[in-house]
């Protein structure tokens, strides 16, 4: 129905203005609920062609839609925008077109062909220096968000992730644990073995400062005293050595490393997210340092007196950007290139490789792309940077050396408490058993985390606030939540009674209510959310439509009576368009890795 409409705007615009505009590129809008019409289409930027005013060129298109499309039985234009209203009987064709019995799974909404294009998606990419924290569950829940929708939008994707398992920072913790540890072991003391790790590298910052303190009161100037404090010149060693494989400094690594990778496993898991494939730093590092060094025999890059390898980017827009340090070890940089190489040697054809990483990386990733593509590596513009703002809080920044960050766990524990909170003094649990109450609870305290962060556009800078994230009104993931349980309550009730959502008789809806119809133009417009969000790269996309959707829903059932309706066709009908709102409901939120209860 939309495409026949959008074809006669093309026609009309080519047979009144002489002016050619594909269909493709022809956009309808839902006629706001004050205005009379079930499609809008803006007339400003067609003024100029047609030398009217818009309101002018809205007549001229709409009439001549009114004459040459059988779907369109009115129109009005108010200034600029000209709102087209649908015949009767259209709009019961389009009902029967995307209703499929029983299983409304099988919907056409959902089946969406494939684009032949295999993506890689890179996301988390921690270090094993420490736990997950709050801006690690943007970055997991943006990227395995995005890998789920662009799967649904047709593409092969695979989920992959760095670990950042090598270099200084790893040495700092490695160094503190020896010096302060006294051998201490997830097991003895308790903890997760990312935390145990993360809080050596806090009191190797401690001890750091302290040193420069000593430093400076001897009387050595402050940029002098940092880098030669004693324990960080230590933590540079310790780096020589293990890049040397020396066995006692690589046996405490690989203990250490294990028990951070269980401490992920377990958090990972918690989140709902996973990976197709893991790469490791120590493993990419040397294959980058190597395309560092034969672009260095080639003349890409070049060499300074001191021994260390550089890019010169300068004619680019940039500065020079440090490959190799003088004593040969690499840098970020350096193992990402060889990361990417054995990305698109472990994927041939690999039509995309998405980097989820944070803002402050912008700079890097250009350097990136642009080293690659000097390199000769004609898939570098294939590389795409998934660049989004960081999480603040009330109370400010988070730091990791400083110990101030929002731990991932205790967060995630605290919002299902809340959850428990909330929902028990709402009394939403009636009936239920312990372990029923539980996992309920767990669902709503992770959809509310997820929602939050992702109903923000990546790209945007974010306060997180966990009060307002867990309410169940307004634009959260419990009421999302709490309106599809509150449908299945109804499909439920509808099976007991026997009420079939098969065979309707669509024909029978003479009178259709204004609330169906836009609850059916809501439904009908997934595919084209998908698609937007799957190329925009933005889960809020999907949650503002799953959020629009919910609230059309629920303004249906204020309005209308489902099982007090005495015409059968018309019961079965919105029987089969909640279980159809459900469905969708359902598949929006788990593209945003969120779970939905079938009770509340």
């Amino acid at each position: 129905m939309e495409q026949h409409i959008v074809e006669g705007i093309s026609a009309a615009l080519q047979t009144l203005y002489n002016h050619e505009l594909p269909a493709s590129e022809i956009s309808l809008q839902p006629t706001r609920k004050e205005f009379e019409g079930t499609y809008t289409f803006v007339t400003f930027p067609f003024a100029r062609f047609s030398k009217k005013s818009p309101e002018e060129t809205g007549n001229d298109i709409g009439s001549y839609l009114l004459e040459h499309t059988k779907e369109v039985s009115a129109f009005n234009t108010v200034k600029g925008f000209l709102n087209i209203s649908v015949s009767e009987a259209s709009q019961i064709g389009r009902f029967a077109e995307i209703f499929n019995g029983v299983n409304v799974s099988e919907s056409p909404l959902f089946q969406m062909p494939s684009t032949g294009r295999t993506v890689v998606v890179e996301y988390s990419s921690p270090n094993t220096n420490k736990p997950l924290h709050l801006g690690h569950l943007r970055n997991n829940f943006l990227g395995n968000s995005v890998s789920r929708i662009l799967k649904a939008a047709g593409n092969e994707v695979q989920k992959v992730q760095i670990i950042n398992d090598r270099g200084i920072h790893i040495c700092k913790s490695m160094l503190a644990w020896l010096r302060f540890g006294e051998g201490e072991t997830p097991e003895s003391s308790d903890l997760k073995g990312d935390h145990l790790v993360g809080k050596y590298y806090v009191a190797f910052d401690k001890a750091y400062k302290k040193e420069i303190a000593e430093l400076v009161a001897e009387g050595m100037a402050q940029e002098e005293a940092e880098k030669q404090a004693p324990i960080l010149l230590a933590a540079q060693e310790m780096l020589m050595k293990w890049e040397a494989k020396d066995p006692e400094v690589y046996a405490l690594w690989e203990k250490m490393n294990g028990w951070v990778y269980d401490g992920f496993n377990a958090t990972y898991d918690r989140m709902g997210v996973d990976f197709d494939k893991l790469y490791y730093e120590s493993d990419t590092y040397l294959i980058g340092r190597d395309r560092v060094m034969e672009g260095l025999e080639k003349g890409v890059f070049f060499k300074k007196e001191d021994g260390s390898v550089w890019v010169d980017l300068t004619d680019e827009g940039l500065d020079e950007k440090l490959l190799l340090r003088k004593d040969g070890t690499s840098v970020y940089m350096t193992q990402d290139i060889g990361t990417a190489l054995m990305r698109f040697d472990d994927y041939p054809g690999l039509s995309q490789l998405i980097y989820t990483v944070g803002n402050e990386q912008e700079y890097h990733f250009k350097v990136l792309f642009l080293i690659l593509k000097k390199l000769g590596y004609s898939w570098a513009s294939a590389c795409y940077h998934l660049s989004y703002g960081m999480v603040d809080l009330p109370s400010g920044k988070m730091k990791s050396r400083e110990g101030t960050v929002v731990d991932a766990d205790d967060l995630m524990k605290e919002m299902a408490n809340t959850a428990k909170a909330r929902t028990e003094e709402l009394g939403k649990i009636d009936g239920f058993t312990a372990d029923q109450a539980e996992k309920l609870y767990e669902m709503l305290g992770l959809g509310a985390i997820k929602y939050f962060l992702l109903k923000v556009d990546p790209k945007k800078r974010m306060l997180f606030n966990p009060a307002e994230s867990i309410e169940f009104q307004g634009n959260t993931g419990p009421f999302i939540q709490y309106t599809h349980a509150r449908i299945s309550a109804i499909l439920r009730k509808a099976n007991q009674i026997d009420v079939s959502t098969v065979d309707i008789d669509f024909e029978a809806l003479t009178d259709v209510h204004q609330t169906e119809k836009d609850l059916v133009f809501a439904l009908g417009q997934y595919p084209e959310k998908l698609q937007l969000a799957a190329d925009t790269y933005s889960p809020a996309i999907m949650a503002q439509y799953v959020y629009d959707l919910a609230k059309d829903y629920n303004r249906f059932y204020t309005e209308l009576s489902i099982f007090n309706e005495s015409n059968k066709s018309v019961q079965q009908f919105r029987v089969a368009l909640s279980a159809l709102t459900a469905e969708t409901i359902k598949v929006s939120m788990s593209l945003l890795g969120i779970q939905v209860p079938d009770r509340m």
